[in-house]
């Protein structure tokens, strides 16, 4: 291991715009994700060679639940002789990891991702405003497609929230200002993704309201949360009775959907849904060790259809719509270890410091934690994790969040100790 260099205020100031460009940038530039995470990875590198990080138990099994992702997906794509396209997306998981490294040895504020986060979540609203109201779009769609820049809008969205705990603790004349900018950033978030009518992103906002719930329901009283209550309930009727927000006709038509496909219609949203993970678990039974492979699950769907056991709009797409279904029909019970082991392990990791004291700490927890909720809910009814924008989004911001995380809980206790 290398001796450990002192990072340079350069190096410092590096990582924190390296922070900030990577969330403000994410949604609002096209492919604008690359540009933070791309210089967080070569720092990284660097840091690599300056310094020796030291890691705890937790650090090993979250950066191991990465790497482990990318080796099984690079050794399943070896053992079907997949494309070398086929090695793209998967390697990215592994290739976050050095940003850890970088921020735990340059040790920058972590108000450049509280930062970057309201100002990413601003811009993505404004955008999704402009694609709708001016440009004239049927659903917002950013620089990517409805359904990733929709569900990616409320991630930001729910980072503003998380971070709102942060700001109150603040003792700087700032505080009020980063109140406000991250109370805005949550709402231009939301508002994103109801613009992009991305019904995913919204069915699993009571879990995200639990987690809220958890880590701060102890500042309010009762009175300000029966306020709270009525208040989100007041809001969602306001949205459901807006005619310029598809909200309501987009809740309307997933259950016209259910029912179409009940008198025996796949040719909807839902419907489609539905068959391709019918499709995807007959592919499952079939070949339950490895899967199929990325290329061979598009041509075996196919043969489904052709073969007359599954409805030939299957053959249209190239994964489940689920995360779950989709990982493992194409890589099989080994790749459904390692996907869980990515939803989990980031669970174990923040979840533990939920109802910290220091709300510094507690409000990268609930990032983190969020971070992996999201995932899973978005994953349900799309295969979030086979774009790039949904793999960096989440390698990079898992980095991020888990390094400043134990940034923070050392400067704490190193304070903690100084006082006593």
């Amino acid at each position: 291991m290398p001796k450990t260099v002192n990072a340079t205020p350069i190096a410092t100031s590096y990582c924190s715009l390296a922070i900030f460009l990577f969330a403000a940038l994410a949604l609002v530039v096209p492919s604008g994700y690359s540009i933070g995470a791309v210089l967080l990875l070569l720092g990284g590198l660097y840091a690599l060679k300056q310094a020796r990080v030291e890691l705890n138990t937790k650090d090993y099994l979250l950066l191991g639940a990465l790497i482990l992702f990318s080796a099984e997906g690079i050794a399943n794509n070896l053992f079907h002789q997949a494309s070398s396209s086929s090695y793209d997306k998967i390697i990215r998981f592994a290739l976050a990891v050095p940003a850890f490294f970088l921020i735990r040895w340059a040790k920058p504020n972590a108000h450049w991702a509280w930062f970057g986060a309201a100002v990413g979540a601003i811009g993505a609203g404004s955008f999704a405003y402009l694609q709708k109201f001016t440009i004239g779009f049927e659903r917002a769609e950013g620089h990517t497609q409805a359904i990733q820049f929709g569900n990616l809008s409320m991630l930001s969205a729910l980072f503003c929230l998380a971070g709102l705990g942060w700001a109150s603790q603040l003792k700087t004349n700032k505080k009020h200002y980063y109140f406000i900018l991250l109370a805005l950033g949550a709402l231009a978030g939301i508002m994103g993704s109801l613009l992009s009518g991305s019904r995913g992103g919204w069915v699993g906002l009571p879990f995200v309201f639990l987690v809220l719930f958890k880590a701060y329901h102890s500042f309010f009283s009762l009175k300000a949360k029966l306020i709270a209550a009525g208040a989100l309930g007041l809001a969602a009727l306001a949205i459901l009775s807006t005619p310029q927000l598809p909200v309501r006709d987009r809740i309307v038509e997933a259950f016209h959907n259910v029912q179409e496909y009940q008198r025996g219609n796949s040719e909807t949203s839902v419907g489609a849904r539905f068959e391709m993970w019918q499709g995807a678990i007959q592919l499952i039974k079939e070949k339950p060790l490895m899967g199929w492979g990325k290329d061979g699950y598009q041509s075996a769907m196919q043969a489904l259809a052709e073969q007359d056991k599954a409805d030939p709009v299957i053959g249209l797409f190239n994964h489940a719509h689920n995360d779950i279904l989709d990982q493992t029909a194409k890589q099989g019970l080994l790749g459904l270890i390692t996907l869980l082991a990515l939803y989990l392990v980031p669970l174990y990791y923040f979840s533990a410091y939920l109802q910290h004291p220091h709300l510094g700490i507690r409000s990268l927890s609930v990032a983190g934690t969020l971070l992996a909720v999201a995932y899973i809910d978005f994953g349900f009814s799309q295969a979030f994790l086979t774009h790039n924008n949904g793999v960096m989004m989440f390698a990079f911001w898992l980095m991020i969040w888990a390094g400043l995380l134990r940034n923070t809980i050392e400067q704490h206790t190193a304070s903690a100790a100084t006082v006593r």
